[in-house]
């Protein structure tokens, strides 16, 4: 779910949506880790001026967090 909808809000920001990739891994039990992968250009637009965008991910998963319980991390990588 959290990663479906991360896809789908990050395509909307960057200029080259065919080459993002969302993957969760389990790290623990519930800690996951969210990879967001990306074209160099496009990775430093998801982090954002002062890691503001990144920020406002982080934000929304904390949402989530509260509801169901797990804790994620992000983390921007370009490929």
């Amino acid at each position: 779910m959290v990663e479906n909808f991360i896809e789908s809000y990050v395509k909307k920001i960057v200029a080259e949506p065919d080459k993002i990739r969302v993957v969760k891994h389990e790290i623990d039990t519930n800690f996951y880790e969210i990879e967001i992968l990306s074209s160099l250009q496009d990775a430093g637009r998801l982090i954002g001026k002062d890691g503001k965008m990144i920020s406002a991910i982080k934000t929304f998963i904390s949402g989530i967090k509260a509801k169901d319980g797990s804790s994620y991390r992000v983390i921007v990588k370009p490929q």
